[in-house]
């Protein structure tokens, strides 16, 4: 190790002098505690490090030691169903070790190195084999199929490779490389966390991430490898809108980051998260759950690292062939830790204080999503999707946090206080939200779905754009002054708004919606519209559409078992072509 002295300390930002054999993000020991920091500017041997613990107590003169090796993660069977702090050490066996506060310099490895976990290889001796390529399996948990690859860089042929239960340290297979060298191989390898792991092929998104909740998969659907942002004001229901897409998202793998959260809402989500049933396997969610809880009274440093450590996990999953879906809550929290430490290197600050480099930071993370054909003969295809929370301050998205997620991220649901105060969840406004993954995904919902459903869409937006500006003209003169056919419009918008749009999630079947569902959900509104201004035309009363019985049965769909979705769809359909007639031959022998 190389050894460097304190001759600086400003909170969690130390500097330190003769570190001249030491490189840029080295991870370093500081003071004989060993609290673990990274450097993060280096000016001849001169570092600044940020450091991931508390630095009460530290001053100049306190040896530091360098380890000359990037600040990594460690991957291999043990990740799912683990809590780690954001530089990846197991809260759970931190807490058995030292109690509810963290212990200063605590060094615990991320993996069990004790754990036993049963290997079977998927390739025999002699096999010719390239990094990337799996060389074998394990059950890490009922649902999920850890695939142990070969590490970057290594390709050649098995020398040796053996069946049985192995920890994660011992040697399972060896291989014989280029040089002739044997390279031996375990169950885990390290990756660094600020360089995003390497895929063969970048491809289109081009299927969508049914999350079965109305609002987003009919109006702003997000792609499997796309990237959205929640922005929304305190209480508006950010947080909710994540555990729902960690509990229905059609994927296989969740990682879960709760950066800079408040305590109690990080504490209701370690509970939460195990006594969730997956849908999918009737399994405890947490079985494909990895979670990384770094609270805001945690060092504001590590904070930081949290972001990274949490997308090298998803790559990790994402290059088995899984499709993974990160939850970032919230990415400001991230932003102000970036704000703090630029500030204490001195740095040129932009806007608001915030890093000139704020924009280039959210798009370096943002831009590690996507879908990817993974290294190795095989080219399985991956998924990683990313979900960015933003509590902007006082609601304002016109901040820069806002500002720059919203150039990157090609979908955007702006959550309402307005919305959630009258308990309209989730609160997406449909006005201000929007989502560029429509065109690309037509096709699927147009071959999966209807091949009218994108086109039910454009019609509900035109309905609900039409709306707000009937409202101000309903403000000024009272809904009375409308025409019938302008008031039917409200109407329809109305059970747009709170039948559709609106979903109860702890309602057992209205918590989740399928995309067929949804579909035969909205015709029968929009048809029910249809039939209404065809009765108006033919002399219909307006009172009399709007109080028939129907209006109730459609409302009500929701609440439908998938199973008997068919029956109750014909059965209400033709109750509302029936029930508009009669009132269209009563009109008729009124007027005769």
């Amino acid at each position: 190790m190389s050894q460097g002295k304190i001759i600086k300390v400003s909170g969690p930002l130390v500097i330190a002098d003769g570190m001249q054999d030491s490189n840029m993000f080295d991870v370093v020991r500081v003071g004989e505690q060993g609290l673990i920091g990274e450097i993060i500017e280096m000016r001849e041997g001169i570092a600044s490090i940020q450091v991931y613990e508390e630095t009460a107590g530290l001053g100049p003169g306190i040896p530091v030691f360098g380890t000359k090796e990037p600040l990594s993660v460690e991957l291999g069977p043990g990740i799912i169903e683990t809590i780690y702090d954001g530089i990846q050490r197991p809260l759970k066996i931190m807490y058995d070790m030292v109690g509810p506060n963290i212990k200063r310099g605590i060094q615990i490895p991320a993996l069990d190195r004790e754990r036993k976990w049963e290997f079977v290889p998927t390739v025999k001796v002699g096999d010719q084999v390239e990094n990337g390529d799996i060389i074998g399996v394990v059950q890490e948990t009922l649902i999920v199929e850890h695939k142990i690859m070969l590490p970057h860089g290594v390709s050649g042929s098995i020398e040796h490779i053996q069946q049985g239960s192995f920890s994660v340290k011992d040697v399972i297979a060896r291989v014989k490389i280029s040089t002739g060298d044997i390279k031996e191989l375990t169950m885990m390898q390290k990756w660094p966390v600020r360089k995003a792991r390497p895929y063969k092929e970048k491809l289109p998104p081009n299927s969508p991430l049914i999350t079965g909740q109305r609002a987003i998969d009919t109006m702003f659907p997000i792609a499997k490898g796309g990237v959205a942002a929640v922005p929304g004001p305190f209480g508006s229901g950010k947080t909710i809108v994540q555990h729902a897409l960690a509990k229905w998202a059609d994927v296989e793998i969740v990682v879960y980051i709760g950066c800079g959260e408040r305590g109690n809402e990080m504490a209701h989500v370690l509970m939460e998260f195990p006594d969730l049933v997956d849908p999918k396997t009737g399994q405890s969610l947490m079985k494909r759950t990895v979670l990384i809880a770094n609270t805001s009274d945690m060092p504001v440093a590590a904070r930081e690292a949290s972001i990274y450590t949490g997308i090298t996990i998803a790559e990790y999953f994402r290059d088995m062939g899984y499709s993974v879906a990160l939850m970032a809550d919230s990415t400001s929290r991230w932003a102000e830790a970036l704000r703090e430490m630029s500030g204490r290197l001195e740095e040129m600050p932009g806007e608001e204080g915030f890093p000139a480099y704020l924009s280039s930071r959210l798009a370096q993370f943002y831009e590690r999503a996507g879908r990817c054909v993974s290294l190795g003969k095989e080219g399985r295809e991956g998924t990683l999707s990313t979900i960015g929370a933003v509590s902007p301050a006082g609601g304002d998205i016109s901040e820069p946090v806002s500002q720059a997620t919203l150039r990157i991220v090609k979908v955007f649901w702006s959550l309402d206080s307005a919305l959630a105060y009258k308990r309209h969840f989730p609160a997406i406004n449909w006005l201000s939200s929007y989502s560029l993954y429509i065109d690309s995904l037509t096709p699927w919902f147009e071959e999966n779905v209807a091949k009218e459903f994108p086109t039910l869409r454009q019609e509900t937006m035109k309905l609900l754009q039409e709306e707000s500006q009937l409202n101000e003209i309903v403000q000024l003169v009272g809904a009375d002054a409308l025409s019938p056919a302008d008031r039917i419009k409200l109407e329809t918008c109305r059970s747009i708004r709170e039948d559709y749009l609106h979903q109860n999630a702890f309602h057992a079947v209205d918590t989740f919606s399928s995309p067929k569902k949804q579909y035969r959900m909205l015709n029968l509104i929009l048809e029910f519209y249809k039939q209404a201004m065809e009765g108006l035309s033919n002399k219909a009363r307006f009172q009399d559409i709007i109080s028939l019985d129907v209006r109730e049965a459609i409302g009500r769909f929701k609440y439908v078992e998938e199973v008997d979705c068919d029956t109750a769809y014909d059965k209400i359909m033709q109750e509302m072509k029936t029930g508009i007639q009669n009132l269209v031959d009563e009109g008729a022998e009124q007027n005769a």
